[in-house]
């Protein structure tokens, strides 16, 4: 069966997902579009608006025929990391093509793209060691960096989805067999826009809308189901979940809240003393934000710390990767049994105490999820794959 990959959050599902999926089985020609999505907390560094098997449910629901989980240890990461563990899913299931979206309106080669960095990483590391430390922000450095060796395409780091297919393609060209790619150009409601057109709205504006009890504004752009789950599920956002993460920084030493995953320079003392005067997470992070430090980048120290992640927790789930089933149509289970012989990876179809270990940080952050709200359900032990007809 050919299948086709979507690497997705789902925050929350709106009708340019649905477009997407079909788009995918369109372009590619694929029997089967598999979604790899993250879980309960995302790239950004947030946590999701609903819990990721209700997301996996509305997506098995509106085109697409396996839901994996993306791992906690890939999901909340910049980009590289985050395509890495995407991509990597997808060529343990032997998919044979990726199609993701892109708000880059020049033309672009991504598979060239990717060869030639795959080719010439020695070369584009030195370049960025140069200019390192030099004011710009990280995107605005990789800008330059390709500017000067790559210039037959004028590449802008500083838009998120043309920035993640340029990781995708990267990360693809690394395997022997890499899948091809379908750049799918969004045309309206752009990753930031918070304008609601005729039937599309950026995950953005639809959060908005939600937080703000504007939910009539924006059914149109949402399949029916969704709208009912965001009325009837527990929807959460960082200040649900802001008291628990100022106490973890109020009450933790510097010592501990120095050995959280990525916290370096001594950026734990801002966020403790942000920390003690805010009464928000608004606030606490209009406090800690900085030119250096990106709102990104804190809202990931904020999740890493709230989740109370170390290094070693990272790297060891890098290192034991898994195939984690969310959920799969008729379609989908077919495709899983005709491949299961030959994944490349551990198939998980229910998490059980044994895998405690190696399953630890996403274990962790499902419950630390639910303390959100008391209508979430288990999120780990004891679920099944989601059965659709």
């Amino acid at each position: 069966m050919k299948s086709c990959g979507i690497i997705v959050e789902y925050n929350p599902f709106h009708n340019g997902h649905h477009y997407h999926a079909k788009m995918a089985r369109e372009m590619s020609g694929a029997e089967v579009v598999i979604a790899v999505m993250s879980g309960n907390f995302l790239q950004r560094g947030e946590p999701a608006i609903i819990d990721k098997w209700t997301r996996a449910e509305e997506a098995l629901n509106h085109g697409v025929d396996l839901v994996i989980e993306l791992p906690f240890a890939y999901a909340v990461q910049s980009a590289d990391y985050f395509a890495a563990g995407g991509v990597k899913l997808l060529q343990a299931l032997q998919c044979d093509a990726l199609c993701f979206g892109t708000d880059n309106h020049a033309e672009m080669d991504y598979k060239l793209f990717g060869e030639f960095v795959n080719k010439n990483q020695t070369k584009i590391d030195e370049a960025y060691q140069q200019i390192k430390n030099n004011g710009l922000s990280y995107p605005q450095q990789m800008t330059e960096v390709f500017r000067k060796l790559y210039p037959k395409n004028g590449l802008d780091f500083s838009s998120p989805n043309h920035i993640l297919g340029l990781s995708y393609a990267k990360e693809n060209a690394t395997y022997e067999k890499p899948m091809m790619l379908y750049p799918l150009k969004r045309e309206q409601a752009g990753y930031h826009d918070t304008t609601i057109y005729q039937n599309f709205a950026s995950a953005t504006a639809i959060r908005k809308a939600v937080f703000s009890d504007e939910l009539d504004q924006i059914r149109q752009v949402l399949p029916t189901q969704v709208a009912i789950d965001l009325v009837n599920s527990a929807t959460v956002s960082w200040e649900t979940y802001w008291p628990l993460l100022k106490y973890k920084l109020i009450s933790s030493s510097i010592i501990e809240l120095k050995a959280i995953y990525q916290m370096k320079e001594g950026i734990e003392y801002r966020l403790q003393e942000a920390a003690k005067t805010s009464d928000s997470f608004q606030a606490f992070m209009e406090k800690a934000k900085t030119k250096r430090y990106t709102w990104t980048r804190l809202q990931r120290l904020a999740t890493y710390s709230l989740n109370n992640v170390t290094q070693q927790e990272i790297e060891n789930s890098w290192n034991h990767s898994f195939i984690q089933v969310l959920g799969f149509t008729e379609k989908g289970q077919r495709y899983l049994r005709e491949k299961k012989k030959d994944l490349a990876l551990p198939l998980i179809t229910k998490v059980s105490k044994n895998l405690n270990s190696e399953l630890a940080v996403d274990i962790r952050s499902n419950q630390v999820y639910q303390l959100g709200d008391h209508r979430i359900l288990e999120q780990s032990f004891g679920r099944f794959p989601i059965r659709i007809s």
